[in-house]
């Protein structure tokens, strides 16, 4: 009987465990596709508060390193001139329950004087969590390419 109940204990925890995981990373997703990009399209900066740690560091794609002071401050000051923002999750582990990597491709769809683009980029992001709260602490971002509409119409055309 007291193997029994080992057993069910055992089985018990693994189950909680997966239960967690899955919960970790759908609030991961939730955050990364959902709120990162509304804090930044509609200029929220308590809610940008909210997402990043006090010790957040991201690096540009120049290589530039920004604090969460400088990023919430260009967020403040820097009224968004596109129509969407995008993230799509191609990567997410969740280690330990404490710590997670997400990235994945970010899309901007917006329009400039030289008409419609698409903007994408490649984004790593390291999480941590903090008082049960997943808050971001680094990010990595690569790859950043605008293709204006146009352009893409004429290379599909053998124009370019």
């Amino acid at each position: 009987m007291k193997i029994f109940l080992i057993a069910i204990a055992i089985i018990a925890s693994f189950n909680l465990q997966a239960q967690t995981k899955n919960s970790d990373e759908s609030e991961l997703r939730h955050i990364k596709e959902e709120l990162w990009p509304q804090a930044y399209q509609t200029q929220d900066v308590s809610l940008l508060n909210q997402i990043l740690s006090d010790e957040f560091q991201m690096i540009d794609a120049s290589g530039n390193v920004f604090l969460k002071k400088d990023e919430v401050s260009y967020v403040e000051k820097s009224k968004p001139e596109y129509k969407s923002f995008k993230f799509h999750i191609e990567r997410l582990d969740v280690y330990e329950s404490s710590s997670a990597v997400v990235s994945g491709t970010g899309m901007i769809h917006g329009e400039d004087a030289e008409g419609e683009y698409i903007t994408t980029y490649r984004s790593s992001d390291v999480f941590v969590k903090e008082h049960d709260a997943w808050k971001a602490v680094s990010s990595h971002v690569s790859g950043l390419h605008k293709t204006h509409m146009g352009n893409m119409e004429r290379s599909r055309n053998g124009k370019d």
